[in-house]
């Protein structure tokens, strides 16, 4: 007879809020997700670096990412598996997806995309994706550091 195999089950948990693409929005969107993660009780080494890249997204969906009357959004996703925290800015202007710049480039002598490479050191792993009808979302992904 066969026996079932005990399944850990898998809890997921979720916040997005909609937010002006103000600066007021960008601080807020960081302020809410140093909530949220609190209440979600995640580890402070993954809430800080989750609360700075969140901080740039916002503030680049703020600047870059804005169109007069349209807002952003913020959304977390945490795996309590792994406690890893996956974090998602959609902004309304898609036309140009953020892309990870080479590393021979020097970001001193660009006008922007420094914040970035601040993301780029502080997530696991991060990208962008066209989101329909005229917006895109870069999300970025924070583990739990071993070692």
């Amino acid at each position: 007879m066969n026996a079932p195999t005990p399944q850990i089950p898998v809890i997921v948990r979720t916040f997005a809020q909609r937010l002006s693409s103000t600066r007021r929005g960008a601080r807020l969107a960081r302020l809410l997700t140093v909530e949220r993660l609190q209440a979600w009780q995640v580890s402070p080494a993954v809430a800080e670096r989750a609360e700075q890249i969140v901080a740039e997204l916002a503030a680049n969906a703020a600047l870059h990412g804005r169109v007069q009357g349209r807002d952003f959004q913020v959304a977390l996703t945490l795996d309590d598996t792994t406690g890893t925290v996956r974090v998602s800015v959609t902004d309304a202007r898609g036309e140009q997806l953020p892309a990870q710049r080479p590393d021979c480039e020097d970001p001193a002598e660009s006008e922007s995309g420094r914040g970035l490479l601040l993301v780029t050191a502080l997530a696991d792993r991060w990208g962008s994706e066209p989101h329909p009808p005229s917006g895109k979302t870069v999300w970025a992904e924070v583990s739990p550091r071993s070692g």
